[in-house]
């Protein structure tokens, strides 16, 4: 997966010029020698801004592109918190905590207190950087806060460098995928939005391409026993060169990229296929495509994937576990009430490393309208079974109509139940799903794509959200928990 950047960390220890400058660099080195990563250890202090410029200068040479600054000590409140201002790209800010009661003499460093005042200065200069749940530390928790700063940072950086690229309008009776663009630039993000009728010129430009038979190998590589429509192969593997292509002559100064793709009703009749596996294909390359133009969908499966390190993909939530699975597969067996449940399905996009067993098949709703008597041909192309059991997060960031930032995020996990449907689909069991659905999902109007990260990353999507200017972000809050809409009488 190369469509996400690598990040180069670095750490810079500040000094307040009252305390001894000794005291932060001998806790710089200590953190630096309990992190096991790589790591630019920057050999100024930073007291005054003179120092800062130094450092600043000294870790960009170093092509350091996210940074902690440490205070060692109480910390210089302008020259520490100005690093934000000038270093382009993420900070984090931590602090040490006393060793022993031998220091608390000659050798306390207070930055308890230090953190106080940076954070104020942050705020009152606007300036936005990463301070976790727990900033001041011994330098073995310091430096978990800096593995956990790592995929934050990977986010961050891969927006401020990612272009969207989206075919076709939203399918009619499909206005819940709205999608304001203001708020994407505001992160960075840039997007390129085309016509159906593009998308279609290129791919038929693209027929008898030498490249073909290669993709189509890769494609039967990773289907295995799964490739049972064989014959629907090329017109995906020209599909997936038509999109690869112009992503490449199209991404301009941006280094990384997603699509939201129109894939009904018109595509299957103009394309000979369903674009599905192409979906699943490209999603295990790190380049995630969202359906149904879903352009904040996309941007999240992108986010996910950046902080998870890992495949993504992007489910409706979709209907709810019949009473009689639920009675004999699931009550009992695990700690979730029928309401925690539902299942999340979409056609065939999810890719063949997410799904306990996969078959190539035909999209069996397009059909009914598209080849309702005969053998299936340009429906063909969806990737179908039940996504593998294990922990999940389900999260989405959304623009309002009236550009508001909203998102929610919540942890779970996929049962290893089957579920006898049709499509790539799971059993998911979310707590107190019955409340959030209502009470987030459904009273804060948000679309029914749901991206979903395969692992509790929870608490780093969370914060990810916070960084983007997220103020509304909701969670399956627990049993007691009231919503603010939630009837206490109920």
């Amino acid at each position: 997966m190369n469509n996400m950047p690598v990040v180069k960390l670095g750490i810079i220890a500040v000094s307040r010029d009252c305390f001894p400058r000794t005291l932060s660099e001998s806790r710089r080195k200590a953190v630096v020698a309990a992190y096991k990563g790589e790591l630019y250890e920057c050999p100024t202090i930073v007291e005054n801004e003179v120092h800062m410029m130094k450092a600043l200068e000294e870790v960009k040479a170093a092509g350091v592109n996210a940074l902690v600054v440490y205070l060692g000590n109480f910390g210089p409140e302008n020259p520490e918190t100005l690093i934000a201002r000038y270093f382009e790209g993420p900070v984090m800010y931590v602090a040490a905590a006393e060793e022993n009661t031998e220091v608390l003499l000659d050798d306390r460093g207070d930055a308890y207190c230090g953190m106080l005042n940076c954070s104020y200065n942050l705020a009152i200069r606007n300036l936005t950087a990463y301070i976790p749940e727990e900033p001041v530390g011994t330098p073995a928790e310091i430096a978990e806060r800096m593995e956990e700063f790592i995929p934050i940072a990977r986010t961050l950086l891969g927006l401020k460098k990612l272009k969207i690229f989206t075919f076709g309008p939203r399918p009619w009776d499909f206005l819940a995928c709205n999608a304001p663009i203001k708020r994407l630039y505001d992160f960075g993000v840039e997007i390129q939005e085309n016509s159906e009728l593009d998308l279609f010129q290129a791919y038929k430009q693209h027929e008898g391409d030498a490249r073909i038979p290669s993709v189509i190998k890769e494609m039967e590589e990773e289907l295995g026993e799964a490739n049972k429509m064989a014959g629907i192969l090329p017109r995906l593997a020209q599909l997936q060169l038509t999109l690869m292509d112009w992503a490449e002559a199209n991404r301009g100064a941006s280094e990384y990229f997603v699509f939201a793709n129109k894939c009904w009703p018109a595509f299957e009749s103009a394309f000979g296929c369903v674009p599905c596996y192409v979906n699943s294909f490209m999603a295990g390359r790190g380049i995630p495509i969202s359906c149904e133009v879903d352009i904040w969908g996309a941007l999240s499966e992108y986010i996910g994937q950046c902080v998870s390190d890992d495949i993504v993909t992007l489910l409706d939530i979709n209907n709810t576990v019949p009473a009689d699975m639920y009675e004999k597969e699931i009550c009992g067996k695990y700690d979730y009430k029928h309401s925690d449940t539902f299942m999340g399905f979409h056609c065939g996009n999810t890719n063949m490393a997410k799904l306990a067993f996969g078959e190539m098949k035909f999209q069996k709703i397009q059909k009914r309208t598209l080849e309702p008597d005969g053998e299936p041909d340009i429906t063909r192309g969806t990737l179908e079974g039940d996504l593998m059991p294990g922990k999940i997060t389900f999260f989405r960031l959304q623009s309002t109509a009236d550009t508001q930032l909203k998102a929610y995020v919540a942890e779970g996990e996929i049962l290893p139940v089957k579920t006898c449907s049709f499509g790539g689909i799971g059993v998911f069991a979310i707590p107190e799903m019955g409340r959030f659905y209502r009470h987030v999902l459904v009273a804060k109007n948000y679309p029914h794509h749901g991206a979903v990260a395969f692992g509790h990353f929870g608490k780093l999507i969370f914060e990810v959200f916070k960084l983007l200017g997220v103020t509304d972000i909701g969670f399956n809050q627990p049993k007691g928990m009231l919503y603010k809409t939630e009837n206490p009488f109920a």
